[in-house]
């Protein structure tokens, strides 16, 4: 009986070691070594082909990029089930696309999903989805002291290619911790990978260390491997990247026999490109990756493809060559120096990479319709330069409703744009893409992300908490084509007209016939005001928000208040309607003074007075400082953009005239407004934290509320405005909301779909 314990005992052990090296340590025995090596998809110098019913054809990758946040939940939760996966894998193939991109290992709900819907369109005679994969690199590691070479980042990378690998084939368990998903992952969804983005947009200190420290050293900056090899030009952080391509194709090819497309990520911080001296030091453009450095061998049987971030807004870098012609060299000697003037020239010539305009004609900066468009001259260019096929991989533009960046040339910015124009400006996207050659393009992103957060507002916001609310003035947010309104099924309240959803419980505050009522989501503060003449009263709403500061008076608009007020809601038409915040209350100048008031707000004597009773327009930043520092340096350099002007417009999603930006509508005798949280300094609604004084916190910090006071008055009142209390309750983590479908998406849906008529035409 001991003897049998024991064995049974010895055998449980060799079974759960078996078991833990398979599919946890990716040990395994190649039972068949003699076995062809097999790919179904190949490249020549700029198409893609797969390979169908035995034919070899182009494949022209139209895909979409999908991340894995949804309201509530950070990108690391993965908390998306399978349910979610595979409605929205109906939704993707329904627009039009052909492709998925993802950029990190998943938790294993997104590889079931994607394997029962695939398997379920081929039995159904159905063209499934097709799927490329990214290999993600910690961001903290970008941004630490390693280079390129360091083993948290090269060996996690190595490790990470390899558990994909197995992953894809449905031969691995990954744990916890891994900053990856999570899970036992057994479908094998090989068969519709198509290929693999090895990396993320590379920071270009990272690039310029690795490239410094081992310049010289034939061990880091060559490499020859069995799939992939260096050229006599490589950088060592290049080398780097054919070590790590060479060996995720080694190891597939080893253990299951196959190969498919790989390409490395890359964006035009570190493009293969140089640019003026403006553009360089506005820019700080000074690192290069150069993918024709690296090149496949005979042994690689599948394809090669280089794969590029591209935004028509940013980086700018043609705009600012442009605009930086009309300085001499004599001007930018004495804007920057003539010693760093100099050391800009050698920075340049160091890099050892052509300049943009090798591959550029003056007619290639206007498309079709004549219009300048330098985002269709990058993209030729890039396509120029390459001797493999080019993909846009990531392509977009936002419907937040603050903005970031100007497209000066085409107006595809970075915010501040309806649904309707979004999906206008993905069209226009698609077709500078297709126009420049490229093979394949992949729009960013199917869905919105509250977790996100954006350079010119994280000033603004509690960074801890943003999954927690919808913050329509943080543009990267919204760049999705599926969008989540607040509610579990509807929002509470459309600004459309429609009044029947204001009731006698909203009420807030009255006086005579004028009335306020009031309501809220986790996106907005919800307004309805009756009982004046929208042709011919203004409307003024007035806010106390923090008990802090704020003035009893606002000059503005001559307006006495009987509690002290940090905001101004004024309701002068349809084109002249605004928010104004008192000055010491905007965070603008306590952010940014030495940009846009040429002063730093925290000396003495630069602060403005706690009850002050000047009021301000609301202001975002657009830009910091001039392409070139020239002229007065006591002058204000910055440009902003006016946030807290007011749109009229219907906001209701179903209406025919839908203005997805859209903050107001009038209606007989009143108005329906809806105010974006952070628009009122709201840092975390869901915690009701809004800003505490800057200048005794030196910048923002949180102060909690349980409540604002509100009134009304209208234009020409000479009394005292009276205020009332409204109610504030955080809803914490606890957030509604549920699923739309952008006006974008059936805009995308409608050109697509009319490509595949062309080309189902042309085979004809």
């Amino acid at each position: 009986m001991k003897k049998f314990i024991v064995v049974a005992c010895l055998a449980a052990l060799v079974l759960l070691f078996g078991y833990y090296a398979r599919y946890f340590l990716g040990a395994y025995i190649d039972w068949n070594p003699n076995a062809p090596v097999t790919t179904f998809m190949t490249t020549d110098e700029d198409t893609i082909y797969m390979e169908r019913d035995g034919e070899t054809v182009p494949f022209e990758i139209r895909g979409v990029n999908l991340g894995v946040g949804i309201p509530g939940e950070w990108a690391t939760d993965y908390a998306v089930d399978e349910e979610t996966y595979l409605r929205w894998f109906r939704s993707i193939q329904e627009l039009g696309a052909n492709t998925i991109r993802v950029y990190i290992t998943l938790h294993d709900d997104f590889y079931n999903a994607f394997y029962t819907y695939n398997t379920q369109r081929e039995a159904e005679g159905l063209e499934p989805l097709w799927l490329l994969h990214g290999v993600w690199v910690n961001d903290y590691i970008q941004f630490s002291h390693r280079d390129a070479y360091d083993e948290d980042f090269l060996g996690a990378f190595l490790e990470d290619c390899r558990s994909l690998v197995d992953v894809l084939h449905g031969e691995r368990d990954l744990s916890l911790g891994r900053g990856t998903g999570s899970g036992s992952y057994r479908k094998d969804v090989s068969p519709w990978v198509i290929g693999y983005i090895l990396g993320v947009e590379w920071e270009d200190v990272t690039v310029a260390y690795t490239n410094e420290k081992y310049a010289g050293d034939p061990a880091y900056t060559s490499y020859t491997g069995t799939y992939l090899t260096t050229t006599d030009d490589a950088t060592a952080f290049e080398a780097m990247l054919a070590r790590v391509g060479d060996e995720i194709i080694r190891y597939e090819t080893e253990r299951y026999h196959q190969q498919r497309l790989i390409a490395f990520s890359n964006w035009p911080t570190t493009d293969p490109f140089c640019y003026s001296v403006v553009t360089t030091y506005f820019r700080t453009k000074f690192a290069s990756v150069n993918v024709e450095h690296i090149q496949p061998t005979d042994a690689f049987l599948s394809g090669y493809f280089a794969s590029y971030h591209v935004y028509s807004y940013f980086p700018d870098y043609l705009q600012i060559d442009l605009e930086g012609r009309e300085y001499t060299e004599e001007m930018l000697i004495e804007a920057y120096g003539g010693t760093q003037y100099e050391r800009l020239k050698t920075v340049i010539a160091d890099m050892n990479v052509p300049n943009i305009n090798e591959y550029l004609t003056e007619q290639d900066y206007y498309d079709d319709s004549g219009r300048f468009n330098t985002y269709r001259a990058y993209l030729t260019a890039l396509n120029r330069f390459h001797s493999i096929p080019v993909v846009i991989s990531e392509y977009g533009v936002t419907t937040g409703r603050g903005m970031a960046q100007v497209d000066v040339n085409t107006n595809r910015n970075q915010g501040h744009m309806t649904e309707q124009e979004q999906g206008q400006a993905l069209v226009d996207c698609c077709k500078d893409i297709r126009a420049s050659g490229s093979a394949g393009s992949c729009v960013f992103t199917w869905q919105d992300k509250w977790f996100k957060r954006t350079w010119n507002t994280m000033h603004a916001v509690d960074l801890q908490n943003t999954p927690y609310w919808s913050d329509y003035q943080t543009n990267e947010q919204y760049f999705g084509l599926l969008a989540f309104d607040p509610g579990e099924e509807t929002s509470v309240c459309y600004v459309d007209g429609d009044l029947s959803e204001w009731g006698q419980e909203d009420r807030v505050w009255e006086n005579g016939t004028l009335r306020l009522s009031m309501k809220y989501d986790e996106k907005f503060l919800y307004f309805f005001a009756e009982g004046f003449d929208p042709d011919a009263d203004v409307l003024f709403i007035p806010l106390d928000i923090t008990p802090k500061t704020g003035s009893t008076y606002c000059q503005n608009y001559d307006l006495s208040f009987t509690r002290p007020c940090d905001f101004v809601i004024s309701i002068d038409g349809e084109d002249n309607s605004r928010v104004v915040v008192q000055e010491r209350y905007e965070v603008l100048r306590a952010m940014y003074g030495e940009q846009y008031y040429a002063e730093n707000p925290f000396y003495e004597g630069n602060q403005p007075d706690p009850d002050t009773p000047v009021f301000k327009e609301i202001h975002l930043p657009l830009v910091l400082e001039n392409i070139v520092p020239l002229g007065d340096k006591t002058q204000p350099v910055g440009e902003t953009y006016e946030t807290g002007k007011l749109r009229c417009g219907n906001a209701n999603p179903e209406a025919p005239d839908f203005d997805s930006l859209a903050d107001f509508c009038f209606t007989e005798d009143g108005v329906e407004i809806r105010i974006p949280w952070q628009l009122l300094n709201f840092s975390n609604p869901s915690e009701m934290m809004v800003h505490d004084d800057y200048y005794e916190c030196y910048g923002v910090e949180n102060l909690q509320i349980e409540e604002l006071y509100v009134g009304a008055a209208l234009s020409g009142q000479e009394t005292r405005v009276s205020l009332s209390p409204f109610a504030l309750e955080g809803w914490g983590k606890q957030v509604t909301y549920h699923e739309r479908l952008k006006e974008s998406y059936y805009i995308l849906q409608d050109y697509w779909t009319a490509l595949d008529g062309e080309e189902e035409s042309y085979e004809r």
